[in-house]
């Protein structure tokens, strides 16, 4: 299957199931990423293209697609660094479980803010 008949297919599948397992988007866009970028860390290109993307954000805080260009971005560097979709979507759901159970002081709506450490 080429680049062009994956998109068309996740297409299909995208709009008759709005709802959709997680594990099953990565696996598919491990997929779609090999055939069209090949094999490979790629961890400077993707790093690279994270910024770019941050950049957009930056100046277009509101448009979704440019938060979501980070969230694929990173989830393809994820799995080229080994992981499973399995390992991916868990390590998502711990480290959620992880962060809300942490404190976090109050600050600038422009600065990050950091949990508070022991």
């Amino acid at each position: 299957m080429d680049a062009k008949d994956y998109q068309q297919q996740a297409a299909r599948t995208l709009i008759a199931k709005p709802k959709y397992d997680l594990v099953e988007w990565i696996e598919n866009h491990i997929d779609w990423s090999q055939e069209t970028f090949g094999d490979g860390k790629r961890t400077i290109g993707l790093c690279k293209h994270i910024r770019k993307e941050l950049k957009e954000i930056e100046e277009a805080p509101c448009d979704l697609m440019e938060w979501i260009d980070v969230v694929i971005l990173a989830l393809d560097g994820a799995w080229r660094a080994g992981h499973s979709p399995e390992s991916i979507a868990s390590a998502l759901w711990e480290k959620q479980v992880i962060i809300s159970t942490r404190q976090y002081p109050k600050t600038s709506e422009d600065e990050p803010s950091e949990h508070i450490r022991d």
